[in-house]
């Protein structure tokens, strides 16, 4: 019965998040390992912004102190001494804000990169420990979507975003004081217009946030589809799917076009309204404080630094409604992200251990790291506290499982099958009938809801997930090849085995000819899924990685489905050697592979309806009899 794999594109959108808990999430990942480089950022954003506002209030000190007394004695020959030091004063002040700011620079980039590379390595660590089920229910798309934009959009934030709210928050202070000082009837003015300003800020961001969330999800929806597309080019060739593709295609991303749309109209026509609020602000203030001069109540000096500061007041609230939106687009992301990270991992409940062992010299079984073609289970003795080994036979039984990929629909009913060690089940049937899913019961892909399926006599439950599925060897329809060399590929089996144990896997799996032809041989790079090599071949290696491992249960499903009838025989004999002395669980596709199984489960509707060998069955004249000669449609 097939899985629950689908395409979850259209999966309804979860809501959004408390941002003030996502946000002190956010933070407590930069505060964990650089909080005193952030500190120190905070340090220098304070001295790169007094220094800045000391110079704007230089000109105050400027005007009425050095030139207006200058232009009044005409007749005295001016004395540049005085101004030279305050100048000099000036440009050491601003020489210790451009260092502030290097400085700064310089240890975001640190924090952000750090930052990110501990998310990046936290969401893989996560995503190893997922069930299969997850990837089952997500586009892959969707989730490398998280790795690539929604991380970069946390980047953005932590370098960008909050150091320059908290620039522009240290600015409007500071500003704000110094303009009080200066004239508290132009401050008056200023804040009005600040108000109107940040009543505009929060229309647009209200109007502007929901839409960015909307499109940092579409985005990945967006990318899940293109990776769906590219993966299937070859089907969708075959059958001239190019026009519905690019149809659906087209709807995704006029879909994405209407959230970035709205979302960027409102963000994008912020900027331009607060500039020329602020212009406003800036005639009003120049209105009132040319008054105010010539009423004698403020000195033209300070009027010119007022001005200067009212830029500068602005200028800051205007940089926080452009990064309000930066932080929202942030938040969709980080939602996605810590959404991955809080997905419950796969539960291991397993307490008993299996090994790899040896004879040692004394006779007795030892444990080892190293292969040697023998497993066993450790069987402590509570009452002597010993531990001894008992030899792992490769028997599996299946008592009354029921099971459904959920509690309402159940798939699998009431399955009874017992596999002797050394035995090979096959299981036939119609599509969908079960197959996969009763091997994917054995290594606990999924777990069941009824029944009880034993591994030797232990509950599979209490074995550890790790140790289980080392002992069960896998060759699977759709073989998957890493990027690196042949060997390594082979050697994915089994991670410290030596060249000398790759080449004997390979021979085992007869992938040995074919990789001695290769230029390379066994040092040959594989990119791309092993593009370069034939099904075939990709199958070979798929076998001699399961024989590597030396596992005393085999689950072969439908290995030789897609290659031609030659090379079937190749691969057919490299599994017949593999399966030789092992438990073995064969899904079959050509009935004609199975004619010596030791049993033949014959499925329908995710049941047992018939078991016995080729001849039982055929003598039958029941339903795999109809399948073996074809004299109906199955």
């Amino acid at each position: 019965m097939p899985g629950p794999r689908g395409n979850m594109l259209g999966r309804p959108m979860p809501k959004a998040k408390d941002p003030g808990k996502m946000f002190r999430r956010i933070m407590g990942y930069v505060m964990k390992d650089y909080a005193p480089h952030y500190f120190a950022v905070i340090v220098c954003i304070i001295l790169s912004v007094l220094c800045s506002l000391q110079g704007t209030l230089f000109m105050r000190e400027l005007i009425d102190k050095y030139i207006t007394p200058f232009l009044l004695d005409k007749n005295a020959f001016p004395n540049f001494e005085p101004l030279a030091h305050a100048i000099a004063r000036v440009a050491c002040f601003y020489a210790i804000g451009v260092i502030a700011s290097f400085v700064q620079a310089r240890l975001l980039i640190k924090i952000t990169q750090g930052t990110m590379e501990t998310m990046r390595d936290e969401l893989f660590e996560k995503m190893e420990k997922l069930p299969i089920k997850y990837f089952d229910t997500h586009a892959h798309g969707d989730i490398m979507s998280i790795y690539t934009n929604d991380i970069d959009t946390m980047r953005q934030m932590i370098s960008m975003s909050i150091p320059q709210c908290f620039n522009s928050a240290i600015t409007i202070v500071s500003v704000l004081i110094s303009m009080i000082v200066l004239s508290p009837v132009m401050t008056l003015v200023t804040l009005i217009m600040v108000g109107v300003m940040l009543g505009c800020t929060g229309y647009a961001a209200k109007n502007s946030g929901k839409h960015f969330v909307r499109q940092q999800k579409q985005l990945g929806t967006v990318n899940g589809y293109i990776e769906e597309m590219i993966t299937g080019q070859k089907v969708i060739k075959i059958f001239c799917h190019e026009e519905a593709g690019k149809a659906k295609f087209n709807e995704l991303n006029d879909e994405l076009f209407d959230a970035a749309n709205k979302a960027n109209t409102y963000a994008n026509a912020l900027g331009p309204i607060n500039a020329q609020l602020g212009n406003l602000s800036y005639v009003l203030c120049a209105i009132t404080g040319g008054a105010l001069a010539i009423s004698g109540n403020v000195s033209v000096g300070s009027v010119a630094s007022f001005l200067s500061l009212n830029k500068s007041f602005n200028m800051p609230i205007s940089q926080v409604a452009q990064q309000f939106n930066s932080i929202i687009v942030a938040m969709a992301g980080a939602e996605r992200i810590f959404g991955l990270m809080d997905e419950t991992p796969e539960v291991d409940e397993g307490y008993v251990t299996l090994v790899n062992v040896k004879a040692g010299s004394d006779g007795k079984l030892e444990e080892t790291l190293e292969r040697t073609g023998k497993w066993a289970w450790k069987h402590y003795h509570k009452a002597t506290d010993t531990t001894d080994y008992k030899p792992l036979e490769g028997n599996v039984v299946f008592d009354g499982v029921d099971f459904g990929y959920t509690d309402e629909k159940m798939v699998l009913h009431d399955i009874k099958l017992e596999a002797k060690p050394g035995q090979k089940i096959a299981f036939v049937g119609s599509t969908g009938a079960g197959k996969t899913t009763i091997t994917n019961l054995i290594n606990r892909f999924y777990d069941i809801q009824d029944g009880k399926i034993r591994y030797d006599g232990i509950n599979v439950n209490k074995i550890k997930k790790a140790d289980l599925r080392k002992s069960l060897g896998m060759v699977l329809q759709e073989t998957c090849l890493f990027t690196g060399t042949i060997a390594d590929n082979i050697r994915f089996g089994k991670l410290g085995a030596s060249d000398e144990e790759v080449i004997a896997a390979a021979k085992l799996a007869n992938a040995d000819e074919f990789i001695t032809k290769l230029p390379d041989g066994y040092n040959t790079m594989l990119t791309g899924n092993g593009a370069s090599l034939s099904q075939g071949q990709r199958q070979l290696l798929a076998i001699a990685r399961a024989a590597i491992a030396d596992p005393p249960v085999l689950i072969l499903d439908e290995a030789t489905s897609s290659i031609d009838t030659r090379t079937e025989r190749i691969v057919q004999e490299g599994m017949d050697k593999l399966m030789h002395g092992r438990t073995s669980f064969v899904i079959a596709h050509r009935l004609s592979t199975v004619r010596n199984a030791d049993c033949i489960m014959v499925m329908e509707q995710g049941r047992i309806v018939e078991q016995g060998t080729h001849d039982q069955l055929i003598d039958m004249k029941g339903r795999y009899y109809t399948l073996y000669t074809g004299n109906s449609i199955a």
